[in-house]
């Protein structure tokens, strides 16, 4: 019986979308397409799962593999919200707020 296996496991597509938090000072995200902005209170991400907003107060990136689609952010970390077509309002109000 003949089998398939790949033998490339190290694709250049985007990975499946998680978020790792370690004491609301670190966050780990992978599954990231694109970092849309960032500064030390705000960063918005399109990841694979769809937009994600994260606020916060002094934070950092602290990594970045665009080719892995990771992100490391450091600092305390308030909020995460994910901004899709269901939340279409809020996600209006979010960018007219960050394209003033």
């Amino acid at each position: 019986m003949s089998q398939f296996y790949d033998t490339n496991p190290t694709k250049s597509s985007i990975p499946d979308h998680d978020v790792i938090m370690r004491g609301r000072k670190f966050l780990d995200i992978t599954g990231v397409k694109q970092v849309e902005s960032f500064d030390n209170e705000e960063f918005l991400l399109e990841t694979s799962m769809g937009f994600l907003a994260i606020k916060g107060q002094n934070l950092q990136m602290k990594n970045l593999d665009v080719e892995k689609g990771i992100v490391s952010i450091k600092g305390k970390i308030f909020d995460l919200v994910y901004l899709d077509e269901h939340h279409g309002e809020k996600a209006k109000g979010f960018f007219s707020k960050l394209f003033r």
